[in-house]
């Protein structure tokens, strides 16, 4: 290590009190953090691409430094799911710190990845107080049966009001309208549990038919008039 002349003809000056990083809570317990392999936690964060047209949520299971488990789902632009393949393959078994600094392909990602670092290692995961923290795969359950990611895909134009198109219960096929036009319910398909069945041996109208299901009024007994295709009409 190299000093300036000025500071090494500067006087010695003892230092006084030991300033120790303020704890932060880790896993039901109260850390002071002075290295990596200090810092354990399980959060999500939200990253955006520098044009902004895809975002990425990124899922991290952190234990004593080292990622663990990863989730990665992605919105908004198809070369970003590519990305997520190969970021999920990157992270697990990677240091918080190597990830951060790691090139994982995709602007979204990586700035995703920047937003769960500073949860982090500032202790506000969501497992900050749960003792132990979270078992590994506990970043499958926000994907629920089936696993596929929760999206919601609705678009409305001044000219013809609102479409729902993907619900969080799956693919949207029917809207029901009332007397007004209005959209008082609607009728989605599950296509994970549909795609589940056809492994399970059903024949695709079989599963169609069982993975079906309405949310709302969307009966004609519950004021539905007319039905649309939110798709094509």
């Amino acid at each position: 290590m190299q000093y300036s002349r000025e500071v090494e003809e500067m006087i010695c000056v003892a230092k006084g009190p030991k300033h120790d990083p303020a704890p932060i809570p880790e896993e039901g317990k109260w850390i002071a953090a002075k290295q990596i392999t200090d810092i354990s936690g399980f959060t999500h964060g939200i990253g955006w691409c520098a044009p902004q047209q895809g975002a990425c949520k990124l899922t991290l299971n952190v234990k004593g430094g080292v990622i663990q488990e990863a989730l990665v789902e992605t919105i908004g632009c198809s070369g970003m799911t590519h990305s997520a393949a190969m970021a999920a393959e990157i992270l697990p078994h990677k240091t918080i710190l190597e990830a951060l600094n790691t090139d994982l392909v995709c602007d979204a990602i990586n700035t995703a990845m920047r937003e769960l670092f500073l949860q982090i290692v500032y202790g506000r995961t969501q497992s900050a107080f749960s003792d132990d923290g979270l078992v590994i795969g506990a970043g499958l359950e926000d994907l629920g049966k089936g696993l596929r990611s929760q999206v919601g895909t609705m678009y409305g134009t001044a000219a013809k009001g609102v479409r729902y198109l993907e619900m969080a219960e799956g693919y949207v096929t029917r809207l029901a309208l009332d007397k007004d036009a209005q959209v008082i319910g609607y009728e989605f398909v599950s296509l994970g549990k549909m795609t589940d069945f056809i492994k399970k041996g059903l024949t695709p109208n079989e599963a169609w038919e069982k993975s079906l299901g309405h949310y709302g009024r969307f009966t004609e007994e519950q004021g539905a008039v007319k039905y649309i295709d939110p798709r094509k009409e």
